[in-house]
């Protein structure tokens, strides 16, 4: 048997290729909108795509198994376990054979039996993996969003993010009750989960990209024997509010994604900028680092850096109904930045510009380019103390109670467009996180609202302590 992990960093997202070498066939996995990556490894392999599935209707990024069994011909699995609101509504059209508790089908010698594991969704399928020329007994289980490396799938998705009122403790008695699906199995079985550490799906999840049945039931916090009320309680305890993009995929994932195909994106033409930002036609996402935004931008322009946390914030923060243009230095930033929108369904890219020629458009018909002041902890102190500034704390909530700044109002980076309405535009505005990353764009969001007067805390709360200043906890 033939086994491939492709592992999205920015999505914390696992994907697999299965095959095998007889038959020459081979099976993918929640596969991402990069369809070529499985192509291309399939192609080195000596293998072709002829099988295509997924755990379940993702609400993380937007599903890649329609665009792959439409470009390879293979043909597509999809769960049909999940009640009547959770079901695949471009199934039938696509051809997909449907797949419940019990379900089997065959790569080559390679044997896939379908275990229906509902509570982090309702429809969610695991697949217990049996290599048939070594073995009569299974290799391992592909468990999706069901059991990660140290945790297990969150079960409040549905109504925090679907809107899906009154679910949360149903689907986590449906989790309690598929974990004890797996009491038969032995040991040795390996695990092979959809996401590792940094994903929203889950509250835990360890960075491991692998493990085995046996060493979660010895060291998973949700193997160890309780009630099922306990495990309710425990399981709903603590998860991270769910990125806003969340609802959006889910409901792409599950009436079918468009097929996105190899478009590159395409330049776009220096004096356009004026006329795009003059007539606020399209959302402008500036991908460089933050300092360098800091230093000199467009106006209107919103920063989100291209690192590991970029899919999260334009998750939150970029539109999905309208057009984008991207500014990164480079085009390689550029053309990754725009792959990486697409992962999460953020497909309308207007064009594409690199800095210098945004910036050279911008200022040759005589225009300003803007900047994001810093301020260190100790004058933020002085001028909070004479009333000069407003400072917003943009950590979450649970941050913010742990230790915030004395008198600062908390608004969460991802609901900050939800309530700059509310913001005064009075006085200068401080705007602060744990360590200055996400405070940077903030500010970027703030400005681009028509703020004029706006300030970043240089190294944010850390920096703050650091160096010596108050900090009090909320109730204090």
């Amino acid at each position: 048997m033939f086994l491939t992990r492709f592992y999205n960093e920015q999505l914390a997202q696992a994907s697999y290729m299965v095959g095998c070498p007889a038959s020459g066939e081979a099976l993918v996995i929640d596969p991402t909108r990069d369809a070529e990556q499985y192509i291309a490894h399939a192609a080195a392999e000596g293998l072709r795509i002829t099988h295509v599935t997924e755990t379940h209707i993702h609400a993380d990024f937007v599903s890649g198994s329609v665009e792959l069994a439409e470009r390879t011909g293979a043909q597509l699995y999809l769960s049909d376990a999940g009640n009547e609101e959770w079901k695949y509504a471009f199934a039938e059209a696509r051809g997909a054979v449907l797949l419940r508790d019990g379900s089997s089908f065959s790569v080559g010698a390679i044997r896939v039996d379908v275990l229906h594991t509902p509570g982090h969704t309702p429809e969610h399928l695991s697949f217990v993996v049996t290599d048939t020329v070594a073995a009569n007994e299974p290799m391992g289980i592909f468990t999706g969003d069901f059991v990660f490396v140290g945790d297990v799938g969150r079960p409040d998705l549905l109504e925090r993010a679907a809107k899906q009122a009154g679910t949360m403790a149903s689907s986590a008695r449906q989790l309690f009750r598929s974990l004890q699906r797996l009491e038969h199995f032995p040991d040795y079985l390996q695990l092979w989960p959809g996401h590792g550490a940094g994903s929203a799906c889950g509250k835990s999840l360890g960075a491991v990209p692998q493990t085995t049945l046996g060493y979660e039931r010895r060291f998973n916090w949700a193997f160890a024997p309780r009630s099922e009320e306990e495990f309710v309680h425990m399981v709903l305890a603590g998860q991270p509010e769910p990125p806003r993009y969340f609802a959006e995929m889910k409901r792409v994932n599950k009436c079918g994604p468009r097929i996105l195909g190899d478009r590159a994106p395409s330049a776009l033409a220096p004096q356009r900028v004026v006329d795009v930002v003059d007539a606020d036609s399209a959302f402008v996402l500036d991908v460089r680092p933050a300092a360098e935004f800091a230093h000199a931008h467009i106006p209107g322009a919103v920063n989100i850096p291209l690192d590991r946390s970029f899919t999260t914030w334009t998750g939150w923060l970029v539109p999905y109904d309208r057009d984008l243009v991207v500014i990164a230095n480079d085009e390689a930033d550029a053309a990754d930045a725009v792959r990486q929108l697409a992962m999460i369904g953020l497909d309308r890219a207007a064009g594409v510009i690199t800095a210098h020629r945004a910036h050279e458009a911008w200022t040759s018909v005589g225009r300003q380019l803007e900047t994001i002041p810093q301020i260190a902890p100790r004058e933020l102190a002085a001028r909070l103390a004479a009333d000069e500034v407003l400072v917003l704390d943009v950590r979450t909530r649970t941050e913010w109670d742990g230790g915030h700044l004395p008198g600062v109002r908390n608004i969460p980076l991802g609901e900050l467009p939800d309530h700059t309405a509310d913001i005064p535009r009075d006085r200068p505005i401080a705007v602060q996180c744990q360590a200055g990353g996400r405070s940077s764009i903030a500010a970027s969001v703030l400005q681009a609202r028509g703020f004029s007067d706006v300030l970043n805390l240089t190294g944010g709360l850390a920096a703050w302590e650091k160096a010596g200043m108050e900090v009090v906890s909320s109730g204090l």
